[in-house]
């Protein structure tokens, strides 16, 4: 598949992603969210890739938006209202929210703006200690927050923490970021790759793909829920679906034969009926 804005490959099972306008900073664009969620797309319905690595090209790994072409502009479907038009980075942000595939961010630069929130949704993230220029700087150009960071943020570093940093709009560095909570590892970017590589590496060769898939769905759509309750009933018909499956009597063998499993299960056809449980709640865009 062709792309102009991204680049993307597979390799060991880990497909890459890649922002790709190193002259621009990797500045955000709608083509930019197109092609994200068209590779996001490939990603998910191709069962030989497991995990997904999302980082840019060049000194930044996003500036925010293109703010000289059409960088800010509002998608909306023909025949919307304007209370029904959708953000760029939030569209995005959502794909990444509901993929079975397990996403890290290597932020190898500049992250500001779009750049940071369209990582919100990613489920590991590490950064480069030469990153000196994050923010959500939003208010600062007379915007609110997009790309469903208002939701996102919170939720990762606590809401007075995201208060802070959302509305006085600051810039802060990689190892602030660090000490908040919104990344997991900081190292020198010459060591990024590498270490979102060796992350990747262990989900795909370890780990079941379904069982992967159905935990970090139970992770994600259960931050909203308001009762552990809901969590019990989820994990236990997850549960049930998992104990007799191929992959649980592999995992089971594989330990105490003392190899490594060599899991079957394909996340193309083998889910749970169930899955998306959450698809039974309809939230669309308005008023």
């Amino acid at each position: 598949m062709d792309f102009e804005q991204i680049k993307y490959s597979v390799e060991e099972r880990i497909a890459t992603i890649t922002l790709n306008r190193p002259d621009m900073l990797n500045a955000w664009t709608p083509i930019m969210m197109d092609e994200l969620i068209r590779a996001m797309n490939l990603a998910d319905k191709d069962d030989d890739v497991r995990v997904v690595i999302v980082t840019g090209s060049g000194r930044a790994f996003c500036a925010g938006a293109d703010l000289s072409g059409d960088g800010l502009r509002i998608a909306r479907k023909d025949g919307k209202a304007p209370s029904q038009r959708r953000d760029t980075a939030g569209q995005v942000t959502l794909r990444i929210f509901d993929m079975k595939k397990p996403v890290i961010a290597a932020i190898n630069g500049h992250a500001v703006g779009v750049g940071i929130t369209m990582t919100l949704a990613m489920d590991i993230r590490f950064v480069a200690e030469e990153a000196t220029k994050i923010g959500f700087i939003f208010n600062k150009r007379g915007l609110v927050p997009e790309g469903c960071s208002t939701y996102f943020l919170p939720k990762i570093i606590g809401v007075t923490r995201a208060a802070e940093l959302i509305l006085t709009g600051r810039m802060f560095t990689a190892k602030e970021g660090m000490e908040m909570g919104l990344f997991s590892g900081i190292v020198p970017l010459s060591d990024l790759m590498p270490m979102a590589r060796k992350t990747a590496g262990e989900i795909a060769e370890n780990t079941s793909a379904i069982s992967t898939a159905l935990s970090r769905q139970m992770l994600w759509k259960g931050l909203g829920e308001g009762h552990p309750m809901a969590a019990h009933i989820i994990e236990s018909s997850c549960l049930d679906f998992m104990i007799p499956s191929r992959d649980c009597m592999e995992g089971t063998a594989s330990f105490l034969e003392k190899r490594s499993p060599q899991f079957q299960m394909k996340p193309g056809f083998d889910m749970p009926d169930f899955y998306p449980w959450w698809k039974e709640r309809q939230y669309k865009p308005g008023p």
